[in-house]
């Protein structure tokens, strides 16, 4: 089963602000999965693993 996090979980594990998932989804940095027709957001947390992982690879390179 696909563990989904809400927005607030994810960006309290990114340590950032809610808002900023919300712009990084719009410009596709990070995808969001679309829950409900009011456009409720939420996070897998492989997606959000890769994204970690990524993103320290390349801060030491």
């Amino acid at each position: 089963m696909i563990k989904l996090l809400r927005i607030r979980e994810a960006a309290e594990i990114l340590g950032v602000n809610p808002e900023t998932l919300r712009r990084w989804d719009r410009l596709g940095k990070l995808k969001a999965v679309v829950v409900s027709t009011r456009g409720d957001r939420r996070y897998r947390r492989e997606d959000i693993v890769n994204f970690i992982n990524i993103h320290q690879k390349n801060k030491y390179e």
